[in-house]
């Protein structure tokens, strides 16, 4: 999220860490809708891809042991999804301050926790 300043993820990131850990920036793309796929072409799809996974390899550059990775699906099913085929101790996630509408809906920060089987630290 260009809107939120990473630097504090990071340096929980590099904090928490243990020896021979790995730390895995993911960016969920959410799946286009079938009526706006049409109106997207795979260059520019393939050129939205690129960029967002060159920012998550500048983050984890500044990491040990870092990768960037970028999946499609929902967000937060395939976060959790995610952590749960790979083993993950921890997801670090941001989060906003809730509106009326996530008393509703839900959040994605909100769901991961709810439902995560590690542990999770949401960022404000």
């Amino acid at each position: 999220d260009e809107e939120r300043d990473s630097t504090p993820a990071i340096g929980l990131a590099n904090a928490l860490l243990a020896p021979g850990g790995k730390v895995t920036f993911l960016h969920v793309i959410e799946e286009v809708p079938a009526y706006a796929v049409s109106y997207l072409t795979d260059e520019y799809l393939n050129e939205v891809r690129q960029s967002l996974l060159a920012g998550l390899d500048e983050m984890a550059g500044k990491v040990m042991n870092g990768e960037g990775e970028i999946v499609t699906g929902h967000s937060g099913r395939t976060i959790l999804e995610y952590a749960e085929n790979r083993d993950v101790d921890l997801i670090i996630i941001a989060s906003h301050r809730p509106g009326v509408q996530d008393y509703f809906l839900g959040s994605t920060a909100a769901r991961v926790v709810r439902h995560a089987n590690c542990a999770v630290h949401v960022m404000r």
